[in-house]
């Protein structure tokens, strides 16, 4: 990442490692569709996406960006994550591999109703 903090999404994807462009911004546009109303914000240097608590928030590496949900959201995908690398907190996506576009709108989709339901553990 540049030397000066990006304060804006688009000013974090153009900081981002010049391989990383292409898969940021599709998935900035998916979340930006699926949560149209949600503030976009940078909270400890990297893109979240809020309404009024934490949705979901992503992030770029060197080789790979990863989309955070929460940990309940990525468990209620399970099967469905099973060919792609994930963690307790992350769907990690290499950069030489395509983006899971459909299978992120879903899971961003989930979260949303389980924050408007309050039915979601609480999470940021």
């Amino acid at each position: 990442m540049a030397s000066k903090r990006p304060t804006t999404i688009t000013e974090y994807i153009q900081a981002a490692p010049r391989a990383s462009h292409q898969h940021l911004r599709r998935l900035y546009a998916i979340l930006k569709s699926v949560a149209p109303e949600a503030e976009e914000t940078i909270k400890w240097g990297v893109p979240f996406f809020v309404e009024p608590r934490f949705l979901f928030s992503f992030s770029a590496f060197k080789s790979h960006c990863v989309f955070a949900p929460t940990p309940a959201a990525l468990k209620r995908f399970r099967s469905e994550l099973k060919s792609h690398k994930t963690t307790k907190n992350f769907l990690q996506v290499p950069y030489n591999q395509p983006l899971p576009e459909d299978l992120i709108r879903k899971i961003a989709e989930y979260r949303i109703r389980n924050v408007r339901e309050r039915e979601d553990d609480a999470f940021w």
